[in-house]
């Protein structure tokens, strides 16, 4: 340095000349520290030491506070300090001494070292308190810094604008609004209620306690503010969801920063306003062309970009960003993968992912391009990015599952819900209703009454999404008297969905009364059915033939309750004068539709056909079917029922060529029960099962005992022109008579026996499986493609309507 000759001093000069060098020496450290040049500071203190000038505790003092200082070199000035500290005399040391060392300790977070230099000191003045409280705030120890102030107050010494500021800050991060009251009054009382650091420090204490209206009175009082003091206002009105309030403040500042044009945008991004968060980003750049957008900025734009899918303005601001050199990393990362991934440019996303720095990545963007992935139904990328996900919370679990459940992998979302209990964090609600509908969809009931358990457990089931659930895995399970159970213990909720799920779950088991019943009940206690609800009572009616009713319910949805039919009514209309024989009247309903007739309505119509043997309706229905789905197998199967059903072969064969030569593959039909915590799947003439033999015999038992007690084969279910043995061969082998051969094998006698199967059941296994339910003496619980049926002492719940 300029200045190192004037160091060159002796031992022996004169008392005022070391006095002198002294204050020199002190100067130079704080040119040193004001330069942040770490290493001339120390060849100062070399010098001195040299020179025998550290007998002055001024120049101690000073020493001491440049190593304090961020440029004293960190962890070595804080060795520095520490040994200068121990080599002053203890008479020489004053409390400057002590403050230098324990703003050290304080400013390196070494809290336990401050801590056991504070208990030492001999005095303590409101600098010592001061350090304490700021360093136990920098730290994030929010409690114990109100604690220091408090007790700071109690040695009666009197705390400066810099303590107020940052105990305020402690009370605002902890949300301690009692104690911020108690530091509020102590800064009027000592007349700084009105200095503006302190004032806005009230303001950001009171927003973040949530008292909005001792913030305003206080700004309201403020003398003068500044910038930070609008600032302060104006995202506490953003917060607390008050735009119009915010945006006047906004609008009456006279100097706005960022922070000002980020509080408002932010505001609307977070309360939903999103199209206004984008406006209000767009007047920003028009009024201010000074104003740059900071991450901050950036990240709400984004966000609001992705809420609102709007991903052509979400590259405009991904280029600005490449453009303006705005490092893309952090926060302003995260928003561009969310933004792309729930904008459904997916790739777009994995992009972003891939340039950046993992550690950079939070779960929520590795989140949103899991779900990105899931709505695409590519579930492998999505598993591949669940996989690489290092923090992985119960979203990001409930997401995985959930895709799993929405896209048919029940067998995988099971599995990945094992893995959770056994190594993830615990299941929240959603979590809870996506397992439930994934054994409400396998029909498990043993394990939906583990879940079940565990959502009591977790006190889970008090939540509406999985009570209701429960009640719907219990109903698709075939256990209706314990989904009628769960249902009695939370209607009082009188929640829409609570009985909506009940009302579907007694349509669905052929309680067509039970069902019209409680949504009459449902009417009487004033909760107000939705479109969904009228969807199971009108399939109710459909199920249990009651037509007058059906139509009374239809008109009742439109002219009492406002909803506009949608297509699932249209059809289960249809299905209902169709199922009654007014095939005519199905016919002209369809015809009056205001909307374009699906592939669901025609297909209740040409259904309805086999019953009552109309070929010419099916022919119709047949062909405006495959007109809207060509790949309908269903419907090649259900006219050649029709033609089988009136004893045209050939016509029956020809529909089958026109299948063939379509290139249309017929469904395959299977069934399947559990038993023993076990799935055993079975298509008709099952050869794969490992007690094939053994099913097969039972089978052939099972056909040759119902027979004897009075069963007469439907041959006609046969839709091959073969001879009439062949025929009953083939019928005694379908899917759903093996499961139940396979149950009988299985399970101790007067166990219920539970099928699945992916079809509607044909008429023959109807038939049998009434007899089976008879000579076997078991109750079999069934659920086909559209609904259940409760088989037992040779009687159907479904009264042989379905």
């Amino acid at each position: 340095m300029r200045d190192a000759a004037a160091l060159e001093l002796h031992a022996g000069a004169p008392r005022t000349a070391l006095a002198a060098a002294a204050d020199h020496c002190a100067r130079l450290l704080r040119q040193c520290g004001a330069a942040a040049n770490p290493g001339a500071g120390r060849a100062v203190h070399a010098r001195a030491v040299k020179a025998g000038l550290l007998a002055s505790a001024y120049l101690c003092n000073n020493l001491l506070s440049y190593y304090a200082a961020a440029g004293g070199g960190g962890a070595l000035g804080l060795r520095e300090a520490r040994r200068l500290f121990d080599e002053v005399p203890a008479a020489q040391r004053n409390v400057f001494t002590w403050n230098s060392l324990l703003s050290s300790y304080a400013k390196s977070g070494q809290l336990a070292d401050a801590r056991a230099l504070f208990a030492e000191m001999p005095e303590r003045d409101a600098v010592s308190w001061t350090v304490m409280v700021v360093g136990l705030n920098r730290a994030r120890r929010f409690g114990e810094a109100v604690e220091a102030f408090l007790d700071m107050v109690g040695d009666r010494l009197a705390p400066t604008q810099f303590t107020l500021t940052n105990v305020l800050s402690s009370c605002a991060a902890a949300e301690a609004g009692g104690a911020g009251r108690r530091v509020h009054s102590f800064a009027v009382k000592l007349g700084l209620g009105g200095c503006v650091p302190v004032a806005n420090s009230v303001l950001n204490m009171y927003g973040k306690c949530g008292d909005a209206e001792t913030a305003r009175a206080v700004f309201e009082r403020m003398p003068a503010r500044s910038v930070s003091s609008w600032n302060a206002m104006v995202s506490l009105d953003a917060r607390l969801g008050r735009m119009d309030l915010a945006l006047s403040l906004f609008e009456s500042m006279p100097d706005r920063t960022i922070v000002s044009w980020n509080a408002v945008i932010t505001g609307y991004n977070q309360n939903g306003l999103d199209a206004k968060a984008l406006w209000f980003f767009s007047r920003m750049l028009c009024d201010s062309s000074s104003m740059v957008p900071d991450e901050f900025t950036i990240t709400s734009v984004l966000s609001a970009c992705a809420n609102l899918c709007m991903v052509s303005i979400g590259k405009q601001v991904h280029a600005y960003i490449l453009r303006s050199g705005m490092p893309c990393v952090g926060q302003v990362t995260n928003a561009l993968i969310s933004m792309y991934a729930k904008s459904g440019s997916v790739e777009n996303a994995r992009g972003v992912m891939d340039q950046a720095v993992v550690a950079d990545l939070n779960v929520i963007s590795f989140t949103a391009l899991l779900e990105g992935y899931v709505k695409l139904g590519d579930m492998k990328r999505a598993r591949e990015i669940f996989d690489i996900m290092t923090n992985r919370d119960v979203v990001a679990w409930t997401a995985m599952i959930v895709g799993y459940e929405q896209n048919g992998y029940n067998d995988e979302a099971m599995e990945l819900f094992r893995s959770m209990i056994r190594s993830g964090p615990d299941p929240n609600s959603y979590t809870l209703a996506a397992v439930l509908s994934v054994c409400a969809s396998l029909a498990c009931l043993d394990y939906g009454k583990q879940i079940h358990c565990k959502a009591i457990r977790s006190l889970q089931e008090q939540s509406s999404s999985v009570s209701n659930a429960i009640v719907t895995m219990y109903a698709r399970s075939g256990s209706l008297p314990l989904a009628r159970r769960v249902f009695d213990r939370v209607r009082w909720r009188n929640e829409t969905v609570t009985w909506t799920s009940m009302i579907v779950a007694l349509a669905q088991h052929g309680l067509g009364g039970d069902a019209v019943g409680l949504f009459e009940e449902m009417l009487r206690v004033g909760v107000k059915p939705d479109r969904i609800t009228y969807v199971g009572v009108l399939s109710a009616c459909t199920h249990a033939g009651f037509v007058d009713q059906g139509r009374m319910y239809y008109q009742q949805m439109q002219d009492k309750h406002g909803i506009v039919p949608e297509m699932s009514h249209y059809a289960c209309m249809v299905d209902l004068l169709a199922r009654s024989g007014l095939l005519s009247e199905a016919q002209e309903f369809i015809g009056q539709m205001p909307v374009e007739p699906d592939a669901i309505a025609w297909g209740a119509l040409l259904s309805a056909c086999r019953v009552h043997k109309d070929a010419d309706l099916a022919e119709l229905a047949a062909e405006k079917l495959l007109s809207i789905d060509p790949g309908n197998s269903g419907a090649y199967s259900a006219l050649c029922n029709v033609y089988a059903a009136c004893g045209r072969w050939g016509d029956a064969a020809m529909a089958w060529k026109r299948r063939k030569d379509g290139g249309v593959r017929k469904e395959t039909g299977f069934s399947w029960t559990h038993v023993r915590g076990r799935v055993h799947v079975f298509g008709a003439d099952d050869t794969l099962h490992p007690q094939r033999e053994a099913v097969y015999r039972m089978a052939a038992k099972m056909w040759q005992d119902i027979k004897k007690a009075g069963f007469v084969p439907d041959l006609q279910s046969v839709l091959h022109d073969v001879d009439d043995e062949l025929k009953e061969e083939m019928l005694s082998r379908h899917s759903e008579k093996l499961a139940i051969a396979f149950g009988l094998l299985a399970t101790p006698e007067g166990t219920t026996l539970r099928v699945m199967k992916n079809l509607r059941v044909c008429n023959d296994c109807h038939t049998a499986i009434k007899f089976i339910s008879k000579v076997a003496d078991r109750e079999i619980i069934l659920r086909d493609a559209t609904r259940f049926h409760h088989f037992r002492d040779g009687l159907c719940s479904c009264k042989d309507y379905w």
